[in-house]
């Protein structure tokens, strides 16, 4: 298969790139400047040059494509409303082109908004919330009515693994660097879910190949870790240590990051897992913090 990949440079989306080419996929990935180009080549994907505002990149991008995997956003949470149109538009673009073809079209979503405060399955479909703009799954809803194999991978508030260096961890151990010490919110019993990014990467595989039209997929190995015991595993590697602090107080410790620090979202991957024949195989969040691999 012809596989028309957004995002294709960035954390997860080298990882979906290898996973397609070891599979026997070929793979064009979207490059926006000459490093990314760069780095599609040596991975052995071809290059298509344009970004996620560049609709025309994005119509002949999919319109030579047998599927397409989109794995980009622009990652500015100082015009959050305004990124997540375009996230938007991009996904009605690319659906537009695949239209009637019953070519598959895996977008990116998130397991941590869907119920929180008990366990996400992939059957629970929550309301749009106007305090989160983000609309990939619907938008892939409008578009699977079009005609397309049009699916929806929900991803762990943690996508794991080395070269992680933007993701919510890094953004936990760089405040814990400044303040002096690890923290968490009260008695930190708030759960998230975790995957690696080696494990996402072949959900992205799957679903590409198998995918329902409308189906959701959950990228979630591990259901449940405490903030509290993420916290103490973060101090231990930074030999800091580790604090409880009052919720009235998260906002000032964790800035802007301080409602996700306090989400509780467990996530189930249990029909993900029968549907799609998914497997996690690679480490654990704790291990890989363990491990140095946040720290090294």
């Amino acid at each position: 298969m012809r596989v028309f990949v957004t995002g294709a440079t960035g954390f997860i989306g080298t990882a979906i790139v290898q996973e397609l080419i070891n599979a026997g996929h070929q793979v064009s990935g979207l490059a926006r400047s000459d490093a990314s180009a760069s780095k599609l080549i040596e991975a052995g994907a071809d290059v298509h040059r344009g970004d996620l505002e560049d609709l025309e990149s994005l119509r002949s991008g999919a319109a030579q494509a047998d599927g397409v995997i989109h794995a980009g956003f622009i990652h500015d949470f100082t015009r959050f409303a305004e990124v997540c149109e375009v996230d938007k538009i991009a996904i009605e673009t690319i659906g537009k082109v695949l239209a009637g073809s019953d070519r598959p079209l895996i977008v990116t979503s998130g397991t941590a908004l869907v119920s929180p405060g008990r366990l996400a399955t992939e059957d629970i479909i929550p309301p749009l919330n106007p305090a989160w703009p983000r609309a990939s799954e619907q938008t892939a809803d409008s578009v699977a009515a079009l005609g397309v194999r049009a699916a929806a991978i929900r991803l762990s508030p943690s996508v794991h693994g080395d070269d992680d260096k933007h993701g919510f961890i890094p953004i936990l151990i760089n405040i814990a660097r400044e303040k002096g010490f690890s923290a968490y919110i009260g008695e930190g019993l708030n759960q998230w879910n975790a995957v690696h990014r080696l494990d996402a990467a072949h959900l992205f595989r799957l679903a590409l190949e198998h995918a329902m039209p409308g189906a959701r997929y959950h990228g979630s190995a591990e259901e449940a870790i405490t903030v509290k015991t993420i916290a103490e595993a973060i101090g231990k590697q930074l030999n800091l240590p580790v604090r409880s602090i009052a919720p009235e107080a998260a906002g000032d410790h964790f800035g802007w990051f301080s409602h996700m620090a306090a989400i509780d979202c467990p996530a189930s991957s249990k029909l993900t897992q029968e549907l799609l024949n998914w497997h996690p195989t690679h480490s654990s969040l704790l291990a890989d913090i363990e491990k140095g691999v946040y720290t090294k």
